[in-house]
C-alpha cells in the first residue's frame, strides 16, 4: 500500500532520512519506533508531500506521489495525523472535525456519516462538540485530532505521536481505539516513543535512529529485542 524505497531528505545540507526503506501493506497496523528527533516526522512529511525527497521513491496504491500535492495524496486516501494535535482552539469541536472533511467537502450526507462514526468511537466528544477546543483535556484534544485526520477518509492513517504528553490510563483509552479503527480496516503506520504499547497492537515494527531504518521485524520479535527493550521500553 505505501512503500518507501531508498528515500533520502534533506533540510539544506542537514540529511534527515537517509536511504529509507518501509512498507505498510493493506489491513496492517505497522509502528515506527524511535527517539525523538530520529527522523519519525520527516517520514510522515515526505509521505504527505509536505517536504520532497531528494533522492529515492514513495508509492501508494502502487501510484507515485512526486508530484502530488499534500490535497491530492488526502484524497487519494493517505492521511497525516501530525504530533502536536494541531486543533484551532478557539473554534468548537464540530468545527475542527469538520476541516479534516476538506477535500470531501461537497459531500455533506457522507461528512455527517463520518462525524457520527467519530462519535461512535469518543463518545465524550459528541457531550462536548460545541465547545472550544482548546477548553478540552489533553487527552480529548487527541481525540479531536484523530477524529478530524478520520474525516479525510483514510485508506491508510498516519499517526505521529497520540500518546505524547498523555496520563497512562488515556494513553490505554487511544491505543484501544487505534486498534478498532485498524480492526475496522484501515491501515496504519504509527510512529511512536511508547513502545511497549504500541508493539502490543502492531503486526510489525521498524526502528529509527538519526534517520536510517535500523531494526524491523514482527511484534514479539521487537518485543524480545534486547536493544529495543533497552532503548525503549526498560527490564
Amino acid at each position: 500500500m505505501l512503500r518507501f524505497e531508498n528515500v533520502d531528505l534533506h533540510y539544506g545540507s542537514f540529511r534527515a532520512l537517509s536511504d529509507v526503506s518501509l512498507h505498510a501493506e493493506p489491513g496492517e497496523l505497522v509502528v515506527l519506533l524511535g527517539a525523538n528527533g530520529a527522523g519519525k516526522t520527516s517520514i510522515f512529511m515526505t509521505a504527505s508531500g509536505i517536504h520532497k525527497p531528494s533522492a529515492g521513491r514513495i508509492r501508494f496504491n502502487g501510484r507515485e506521489l512526486a508530484g502530488q500535492r499534500p490535497a491530492q495524496i488526502v484524497a487519494a486516501g493517505l492521511v497525516h495525523c501530525p504530533e502536536g494535535r494541531k486543533l484551532f482552539p478557539m473554534m468548537s469541536v464540530r468545527k475542527n472535525l469538520t476541516l479534516g472533511a476538506y477535500v470531501h467537502r461537497r459531500d455533506k450526507a457522507g461528512i455527517q456519516r463520518s462525524i457520527d462514526e467519530v462519535f461512535g468511537l469518543f463518545p465524550i466528544l459528541e457531550k462536548k462538540q460545541n465547545d472550544p477546543a482548546g477548553s478540552l483535556s489533553g487527552g480529548q484534544q487527541q481525540m479531536v485530532a484523530i477524529g478530524r485526520a478520520l474525516l479525510g477518509r483514510p485508506k491508510l492513517l498516519l499517526l505521529d505521536e497520540p500518546s505524547l504528553g498523555l496520563a497512562p490510563l488515556v494513553v490505554k483509552q487511544v491505543f484501544e481505539v487505534i486498534q478498532r479503527i485498524n480492526q475496522a480496516g484501515t491501515t496504519v503506520l504509527l510512529a511512536e516513543q511508547n513502545a511497549y504499547s504500541a508493539l502490543a497492537i502492531a503486526h510489525r515494527a521498524y526502528v529509527i535512529e538519526r534517520g536510517r531504518i535500523t531494526l524491523e521485524g514482527d511484534r514479539d520479535s521487537l518485543l524480545n529485542n534486547e536493544a529495543v527493550r533497552a532503548a525503549y521500553i526498560g527490564g
